[in-house]
């Protein structure tokens, strides 16, 4: 089953549970995914790492508008954002731990062989493949730095 048919099934479930919260953040997936299948040409076929991206994007624009609602003192949208990120996560593979983030990455940094922080364009390049879905960009960049440090 594709993520654009899960998400269509979702939809569905949340039309009849009347689940508006749900339905707004389901909808806005489905705009995702059809944007990303109109962007490239009529004939291109989305991949599953695009998917991904775009989910992980999606999930990271609501974190943020919850941070920044939050900051001006209205969580009322602060938690309409964040409910909307986890409902959103639920499509998303399952992320790594902090543990296995660090063994995954120590793994890359011999496999590409770098040595200094000087090789963090190498291990990123790589890493970034290798994850996307499975944790943050912004976590993996962490890491490796204080690897590579």
């Amino acid at each position: 089953m594709t993520l654009e048919e899960k998400i269509n099934q979702a939809i569905k479930e949340a039309m009849l549970a009347r689940a508006k919260e749900r339905l707004e953040a389901l909808r806005s997936v489905k705009s995702g995914i059809i944007l990303l299948k109109t962007d490239k040409g009529p004939s291109h076929e989305v991949t599953v790492d695009e998917e991904l991206k775009m989910l992980q994007k999606q999930v990271k624009q609501r974190k943020e508008s919850a941070e920044i609602y939050t900051q001006q003192n209205r969580p009322e949208l602060a938690e309409k954002e964040l409910a909307e990120a986890k409902i959103i996560e639920e499509f998303l593979p399952a992320q790594m731990s902090a543990e296995e983030l660090e063994s995954k990455i120590k793994a890359i940094i011999a496999q590409v062989g770098a040595q200094s922080a000087k090789d963090m364009g190498k291990v990123m390049g790589v890493a970034s493949k290798e994850l996307t879905g499975k944790a943050e960009g912004r976590a993996i960049s962490d890491m490796v730095k204080r690897l590579l440090a």
